[in-house]
């Protein structure tokens, strides 16, 4: 099995730019981060330097001497390991109280809560199933 990808909150952040927008260059990276954060562009370009050498991010193409990238992982491939680990560390492993806690947080509206609804169905189909 390989490793997780460990990730900053920094670098989630350049990924998540990555993930919604596709192939940027360090340029438009930095043009979209600055809007939230205050950072210089040879930080942002730093980051993206240090996510590709954990092969986070890869270059896709050149237009002159300006490179572009990529995210070369799917959200889903840190997500996953990532809420496992919160729930684990925050929750004692125990999704109820994280569910809990989150509906006790949000204000959610009744579409939302139809979707959970047909999530958790859904998800008791395939307990029984399993069965």
């Amino acid at each position: 099995m390989q490793n997780t990808i460990k990730l900053s909150e920094f670098e989630l952040d350049v990924m998540n730019i990555l993930w919604q927008k596709g192939q940027l260059s360090a340029s438009q990276v930095h043009d979209k981060i600055k809007l939230e954060k205050d950072v210089s562009y040879s930080t942002v370009k730093t980051i993206i330097d240090r996510l590709e050498q954990k092969k986070a991010v890869s270059r896709e193409s050149m237009q002159g001497r300006t490179i572009y990238y990529a995210a070369a992982i799917k959200r889903e491939s840190l997500s996953t390991p990532m809420l496992k680990g919160f729930l684990k560390r925050m929750f004692a492993g125990n999704p109820h109280k994280m569910v809990a806690q989150l509906l006790d947080n949000e204000k959610l509206n009744n579409e939302e809560i139809e979707q959970l609804e047909t999530m958790l169905a859904e998800h008791k189909t395939r307990n029984k199933n399993k069965d």
